[in-house]
C-alpha cells in the first residue's frame, strides 16, 4: 500500500514546487488546493519528476501541448499530470482577496 506523505515530507514537496512561470504556479496550487491531504508517495515521485522539468517544458504538458515520453511515461507521473490538468478552479466568489487562484 502507497503511504500518505507525513508533514514534513508534503512541505518539502511545495517547496520544491515553486515554479518561475505564474501559469505553471497556478496549476500547482490548484493541485495543492484539491489533493495535499492525500499525497501518497507515489503521487510524489511523480510530481517530483514533473518538477524537473523546464518551467516550458512543464506548462506544454500541462496545458496539453504535448504528452509526456520517455521516462516521463510512467504510470507515476503520467496519474499526476491527470490529476493537475483535472484540478478544479476555484470560483471568483470563494476566492480571496489577491488570491493568484482566481486570476486564472
Amino acid at each position: 500500500m502507497d503511504s500518505a506523505l507525513d508533514p514534513r515530507e508534503l512541505s518539502k514537496l511545495k517547496w520544491r514546487c515553486r515554479r518561475g512561470l505564474l501559469e505553471n504556479d497556478l496549476f500547482v496550487e490548484r493541485f495543492f488546493a484539491q489533493h495535499e491531504t492525500t499525497i501518497t508517495q507515489q503521487e510524489a515521485r511523480g510530481l517530483s519528476a514533473l518538477m524537473e522539468l523546464s518551467d516550458n517544458d512543464l506548462l506544454d504538458l500541462l496545458l496539453g501541448r504535448k504528452e509526456p515520453e520517455g521516462e516521463l511515461q510512467g504510470a507515476e507521473v503520467v496519474h499526476v499530470l491527470d490529476l493537475m490538468r483535472k484540478a478544479p478552479l476555484v470560483p471568483r466568489s470563494q476566492a480571496q482577496a489577491g488570491d493568484k487562484l482566481a486570476l486564472f
